[in-house]
């Protein structure tokens, strides 16, 4: 049975927390969850069912994020790095496994580089690696509606820009999964003080993924449809760290954690605890049961 404590920090002056599930029979490392830039400390259950009975589990309201104070003016990732050594050190452990997924893989990135030695193993799924001028205007004509206070224009474009609707692409669960971003996207925008920012900050901000990481093994994933970076492109960027393993992962698009929320969780704990990868559930199609001759989707 896991024991959950809140913890309250602060860095460089802004306030910030994280809650910590403690396993009393670990037999890895804490895991560290990062994950999008509106997500907060209590969206990832799926990690805590299949990581949890491994591992003491770790999630954050980052500065910029969540319960958390707003980020200062300027560049954002040191302090926000900071804040996830402050973590570190409060846990009190010399080494954290971390799973960044999304915007949160460009932090967990950016922590490997500067602490590599604090990181024991790096897990990074739907890896922003690359940006096209088009997806930055989607983000520019997202933060105009959230400003002008259109949070239904806002959370329908973010949504639609964030999944793959061609219906001639099987992504699993691909409705509901619509439904939860959208209406996440929703709650955000008109609840979450740090929405207006963090949009700013997505497009102004970018994380820097050109290399310059050794001695941390790493895990890259990406849904086989993700449309905000290609697989081929987060390919490219998993051969710039020197051993890394890249894996597709079929019938999903960016929200693969979402449209396979188990499967990516068994993924984590077999990369935490060098677990074999190969016979990942994950890698296995989904089987179509709604499927027929006629769908352009068996095309």
């Amino acid at each position: 049975m896991s024991e959950e404590t809140i913890h309250s920090l602060s860095v460089h002056g802004v306030s910030y927390s994280y809650r910590r599930l403690r396993q009393p029979r670990r037999i890895t490392e804490p895991v560290l969850v990062l994950g999008g830039a509106l997500q907060g400390m209590f969206g990832w259950p799926q990690m805590e069912d299949h990581v949890g009975p491994l591992a003491d589990v770790v999630t954050a309201d980052l500065p910029g994020m969540g319960s958390a104070d707003p980020l200062p003016p300027g560049p954002s990732i040191d302090v926000v790095c900071a804040a996830i050594e402050g973590i570190i050190d409060d846990l009190d452990v010399p080494r954290i496994n971390l799973f960044g997924f999304s915007y949160g893989a460009g932090l967990a990135y950016g922590c490997a580089r500067r602490f590599p030695g604090r990181i024991a193993r790096l897990a990074l799924g739907g890896v922003p690696a690359h940006i096209s001028e088009a997806q930055m205007e989607l983000w520019r004509r997202a933060s105009d509606h959230l400003s002008h206070g259109d949070t239904e224009a806002f959370a329908t474009l973010v949504t639609e820009g964030l999944m793959c609707l061609d219906d001639r692409r099987h992504v699993a669960h691909r409705k509901l999964a619509y439904r939860y971003v959208r209406r996440s996207m929703l709650h955000a925008a008109r609840s979450s003080r740090h929405a207006v920012d963090s949009l700013r900050r997505g497009i102004s901000d970018r994380p820097d993924f050109s290399g310059g990481l050794t001695g941390v093994p790493t895990l890259v994933f990406s849904g086989e449809h993700d449309t905000v970076t290609s697989p081929a492109r987060q390919r490219e960027f998993a051969a710039t760290i020197p051993g890394s393993r890249f894996l597709t992962i079929p019938d999903a698009d960016h929200w693969v954690v979402l449209e396979r929320p188990q499967e990516v969780a068994d993924l984590a704990a077999r990369f935490f605890t060098d677990g074999p990868l190969s016979s990942a559930p994950c890698l296995a199609p989904v089987v179509r049961k709604e499927a027929s001759a006629a769908d352009p989707a068996c095309v």
